[in-house]
Formats: C-alpha cells, structure tokens, sequence
C-alpha cells in the first residue's frame, strides 16, 4: 500500500495540473475512491506509479516487432526495398536530391532572367500608352513569352562536378 492522496496532492506528487490528473483518470488510472459531492477523490501513490511505468513501457514497445518473424519479415522488406531503389536509380527513375534541387535551380534562373528582361522589352511599345487593357494586353503577352522561352530553354544538367559523385 502506498501513500494515499487526493486529486491536488497526486498532482503535486506527480508533478502535473489537475486536467492531467482527470484525463489518466479517463485513461484507466487506478482510483482508491472517486469524488464527488463532499467526497474527496482518494489515489493510491504506489498505485499510481506502476499504472503510469505500465503505460510508459506499452508506449515504448508499441509498433516494435516482438518474434523473431516480424524482425525477420521487416528485414526482408527493407533489403527488398533497398534493391528496389537500386534499380530505379540505374534505370534513371529516380535522381538524388541534390540534382532535382540545382535542376530547379536552373529553372528558377532562367525564368527570372527571361522576366527580368520584360521591361526593357515593352518599354517602347508601351510609352505614351494610356488604354490600359491595351498595356496589360502587352505585358501580358511579353509575360508569356518570356516564360515560354524559359520552358523550350535546354536546362539539362551537365555533370559540373564529376568529382563529387561520391558525395551522395
């Protein structure tokens, strides 16, 4: 038998605020006795403490493999897994991160260099312009233009750094 506290105390011994204390109780805590009116809630410490260690050891098993089987069944799956990604890798299915990120790099440059060069492009087409469906008309247009330009432009990547290659 343990030490016996009410709801405030348990909280303090447990170093918690009282919804925590009525929430385990929710959870299944064990209770000496429930409260109510003019009658205190009554816990058991030791009690309390295997509950709790109970349910600290279930949270840190669960979704482990507990047989030999499960661990040998997930270890098959990750080498068959691994082979798999091989594969791809060599099929050219998939590319490591680094070249998708300096491919999109590429991209990013060469839209923000066709668009940066739209105002210089319309800026005689649009002087004195005063109709504004007219100007947005062109702006538009030099707009589309300059991203279509960046979509046809060969953006494949050379290998710059041959001698990295083993940095994956």
């Amino acid at each position: 038998m343990g030490l016996k506290l009410n709801r405030s105390g348990l909280a303090e011994a447990q170093g918690v605020s009282l919804p925590t204390i009525d929430r385990w109780v929710k959870d299944g805590m064990p209770v000496g006795q429930r409260g109510s009116r003019g009658v205190e809630w009554v816990f058991d410490l030791a009690d309390v403490i295997r509950w709790r260690i109970e349910r600290a050891t279930a949270d840190a098993n669960a979704g482990a493999p507990d047989d030999l089987a499960a661990i040998e069944k997930r270890t098959a799956q990750a080498k068959m897994l691994t082979a798999e990604l091989e594969l791809a890798k060599k099929k050219g299915e998939v590319a490591p991160v680094r070249d998708f990120e300096r491919a999109q790099a590429k991209v990013f440059a060469q839209i923000r260099a066709n668009v940066m060069n739209v105002p210089q492009r319309c800026v005689i087409q649009l002087l004195g312009e005063t109709d504004e469906t007219i100007f947005k008309d062109k702006l538009r247009k030099e707009l589309t233009l300059a991203l279509q330009a960046a979509a046809e432009a060969d953006l494949t990547l050379e290998d710059e750094d041959d001698d990295s290659e083993g940095d994956d």
